[in-house]
């Protein structure tokens, strides 16, 4: 078994072909988009493919070490996680077409007008351990 994390994105990947921001969104939309969500993680969870998921708020603030008691707060002026990450699913799966089977799937999930987003998702497998370096 393998690793993998679905990484979903508001922005940076490939326009959805169902393109209509979330915020636009019906409040029934929504609804249904979230359940689709949750009715997708529980059938992973029956197939012993599912390790978490999580979905992000758009607020964030970067932190960085820059001395003793000085951690700078800033809000950009660079691209930010909060304005690209959306959320995301850890998978445990058998193989990298498993992953990229699921993800397709996930893809599906409704949006406006009840249509499937065809949102685009980022597979990246996780690493198990820290790779050996031979010379």
């Amino acid at each position: 078994m393998a690793k993998y994390l679905l990484l979903k994105h508001y922005r940076g990947a490939p326009a959805p072909v169902n393109n209509v921001p979330m915020d636009q969104w019906t409040p029934e939309e929504f609804s249904a988009h979230v359940q689709y969500m949750r009715d997708f993680a529980a059938r992973l969870v029956e197939t012993g493919e599912f390790v978490d998921t999580q979905a992000l708020s758009p607020e964030g603030t970067w932190v960085r070490y820059d001395g003793e008691g000085r951690p700078p707060v800033t809000d950009g002026p660079f691209a930010e996680t909060k304005d690209l990450v959306a959320g995301w699913m850890v998978i445990d799966v058998d193989s990298h077409e498993r992953a990229l089977e699921l993800a397709g799937e996930l893809s599906a999930a409704p949006g406006a007008g009840g249509e499937p987003i065809h949102e685009w998702l980022e597979v990246r497998p996780c690493l198990t351990e820290p790779p050996t370096i031979t010379e």
